[in-house]
């Protein structure tokens, strides 16, 4: 019996990734629209997001959103206990949705296998 318990597949460039940055959805909060714009385009370079993704991504954005609305709500009132709540909870889900698109340092390494193998630049830390 075969068990992927803790090990996950590595990402790879997909052939039918996107080649330009998608407009934000007009329904995201303002927050939620900067991390679009900030996230976005950096996976849109890796070659790793298809079409199918940007619901997904739309999500991820949505949590992020809500967690720095959350986050201003507790700089005015920073004992109530539901809001702390609603924090942690944007947060975990975050953390758990930018693991899917190599959004942290361990699941970038992982996508670190996306990177297209282009030897032709020259790099002076390259060891031959």
């Amino acid at each position: 019996m075969t068990h992927l318990r803790g090990v996950k597949p590595s990402i790879s460039r997909d052939s039918n990734a996107l080649t330009k940055v998608p407009a934000a959805p007009k329904h995201l909060s303002p927050y939620a629209r900067a991390e679009w714009k900030r996230i976005i385009p950096g996976l849109i370079e890796r070659g790793i997001v298809v079409r199918s993704d940007l619901s997904g991504l739309e999500e991820l954005c949505t949590v992020r959103g809500l967690a720095r609305t959350y986050t201003e709500a507790l700089t005015t009132n920073p004992l109530d206990k539901v809001v702390f709540g609603m924090l942690n909870r944007a947060l975990q889900t975050a953390r758990q949705l930018a693991a899917e698109y190599g959004l942290s340092p361990v699941s970038r390494a992982r996508v670190g296998s996306a990177a297209t193998d282009d030897d032709d630049g020259d790099n002076p830390l390259m060891v031959r």
